[in-house]
């Protein structure tokens, strides 16, 4: 006992803090116990805690009823990964099994009662990086000031982490999934009170209730906030979304169907005809402010949006979060790498960031006999027409089934096999215009295709190009169903997603064709999508294009289009996608 006390004191004199230096620039050290390891010299400097033992036990490396002994344990965690530190008071200190060892393992570890404080962390699974866990760290020191003075210094180092939100404003819905949400919510909201982070917690009552708060609130309450956070699944982060965007989004619609292609019905056209069509691109193009112009396709806008510049303000800082609940979570899997809610409540405290591509679709009439009345939707993974739309409408029917019902639905649409005919246009993208060179590039952490100018260069077709053509072609035919890819769309079904090279913020959209088919050779790209390395887009029955904006026009029986999950007549709609639209406290997939 007496050589730690004056150990720690040499050392403590040696490397007391000068209280002119900033958190920047100080750097403490001192020996204390650490729970579970033992006696260690922690050393705090600007990018965190780094620590070794004092004495390595003569046992470690020796074995014991062949078992090695050798401590698997970290040595450091850094303020970019630590979220909150606390002062524990005066408690026990366990320390290490292997310290105590003196002939056999069987020997019992013993405590040590000590002043305390704990830094909160993660670390990673080692099978599954993008999985992480809750990891703390307790240091045992004898003396209560000198606990206190390194819990203030790495406050003040935590606080130099300007990325982190202080203010959140949360939805829950208590239905989504199997009716998990507020269980996933109680689960985390510990997480985000130790980090001493703000929350507004508001449960749903109702469908639509999100909706209608984040249409109704004006911009200057929601300056309080430093992002909005969806506990629930991905159509609960739509209708949110879509309460965000349609108040404050400036945008020029896409092309209405009319205004690039005479539209005449034709069976099964499999030749794709180009149209040409005349675009000024000479405005400098603001992605949350006025798009290219389209003539006479009206400006999407409402009294809120001129409140507070959108485009100016909440696409600098403003972020949203999503802490998975739902039956797919496709958008937590993409952006996050894994559907867990406790990695993703740690990629919200920690303040992570990743931009996101965003949908704007369009309806124009929603039955052929219609008024031309133009209606705004937007979608963050995935907008798709036949088979999935009929698969949404059937599961609405078994809603008692819980997420079961989409099996059960999409069995029976499966069986029952329709096609419905239809004509889409698309841009045509040359493939220099991809940034890929034809390779296939993954998303993932730090991918260079979606950091490249992000949140810049998106204009309302998503391309950053320059020029003074756009070339349009035409697909027209049946089609089991009609589909278009914000992100990879990955989730337990489709391990790799529905397009697994698509990325979250590179300006794109996946169009992809299923024209109708045998009932085995759909059968066979539906497993192909199921598998992981598959691959769904090697028939000749599906067509890939990759694309910025898209029109389309039913002709005969209708489906129903699907939006995130959500429902969504249109006999008639255009979409576009704006590159990095908006943010999600995220990190990205790892590679």
């Amino acid at each position: 006992m007496e050589r730690e006390q004056s150990c720690s004191a040499a050392v403590e004199d040696e490397f007391r803090p000068n209280p002119h230096l900033d958190a920047q620039t100080l750097i403490l050290k001192s020996i204390f116990f650490l729970d579970g390891v033992g006696e260690v010299i922690v050393t705090c400097n600007s990018d965190g805690l780094f620590w070794e033992l004092v004495d390595f036990p003569e046992t470690v490396g020796s074995e014991c009823l062949g078992i090695k002994l050798v401590p698997d344990v970290a040595a450091e965690v850094k303020f970019s990964d630590a979220y909150a530190v606390e002062f524990d008071d005066f408690g026990v200190i366990h320390k290490s099994k292997l310290a105590a060892v003196a002939s056999c393992m069987i020997c019992n570890e013993y405590e040590k009662q000590m002043y305390r404080f704990t830094v909160h962390s993660f670390q990673r699974s080692k099978s599954q990086p993008a999985h992480w866990d809750l990891t703390m760290f307790t240091f045992g020191h004898e003396d209560q000031q000198t606990c206190q003075m390194w819990v203030n210094q790495i406050n003040a180092s935590l606080d130099l982490e300007v990325e982190r939100p202080k203010n959140l404003l949360v939805f829950v819905n208590p239905k989504s999934g199997k009716g998990i949400g507020s269980r996933t919510w109680e689960a985390v909201a510990p997480i985000f009170l130790r980090a001493e982070i703000n929350t507004k917690v508001i449960v749903t009552e109702r469908a639509g209730h999100a909706f209608d708060v984040m249409a109704s609130i004006a911009n200057e309450d929601l300056k309080m906030y430093d992002g909005i956070v969806a506990v629930g699944g991905d159509g609960f982060f739509n209708e949110i979304l879509n309460g965000f965007l349609l108040s404050r989004h400036l945008a020029h619609y896409p092309p209405a169907p009319s205004d690039i292609v005479d539209v005449v019905q034709a069976e099964g056209n499999y030749s794709n005809e180009a149209i040409t069509e005349d675009v000024d691109r000479s405005e400098d193009q603001s992605p949350l402010l006025l798009s290219a112009k389209y003539g006479g396709s009206g400006l999407s806008t409402s009294e809120n949006s001129t409140e507070y510049g959108f485009g100016s303000a909440f696409d600098r800082w403003f972020r949203f979060g999503i802490i998975p609940a739902g039956s797919t979570d496709a958008i937590v899997m993409c952006s996050t790498g894994y559907r867990d809610p406790i990695t993703s409540t740690l990629q919200i405290v920690l303040g992570k960031r990743v931009h996101l591509d965003i949908a704007q679709v369009v309806r124009w009439k929603e039955t052929p006999t219609s008024k031309f009345e133009p209606l705004v939707r937007y979608a963050a993974s995935f907008a798709g027409y036949g088979f999935y739309g009929d698969v949404i409408t059937e599961s609405e029917k078994f809603r008692w089934m819980g997420p079961r019902r989409y099996d059960y639905a999409g069995t029976r649409v499966f069986l029952r096999h329709s096609s419905y005919e239809a004509e889409i246009a698309y841009v045509d993208i040359k493939s220099e215009d991809t940034s890929t060179n034809g390779k296939r590039v993954l998303c993932c952490h730090n991918c260079s295709i979606c950091s490249t100018k992000a949140y810049l260069q998106h204009s309302n077709t998503g391309s950053d190009s320059r020029q003074d053509e756009t070339r349009w072609l035409k697909s027209k035919g049946r089609f089991l169903s009609i589909g278009a890819a914000v992100i990879s769309c990955r989730n337990e079904k489709a391990p790799d997603g529905l397009v697994a090279d698509a990325h979250l913020s590179d300006g794109f959209l996946h169009l992809i064709l299923i024209r109708d088919c045998h009932h085995a050779l759909y059968l066979w790209h539906l497993t192909q999508l199921a598998k992981k390395g598959g691959n769904p887009m090697d028939f000749k029955f599906v067509e890939h294009h990759k694309t910025t904006t898209f029109t389309f026009t039913s002709f005969g029986d209708q489906s129903v289009w699907n939006l995130d999950g959500e429902l969504f007549e249109a006999h008639q709609l255009s979409a576009q996608v704006f590159r990095g639209l908006v943010s999600l406290f995220a990190s990205g997939p790892d590679a």
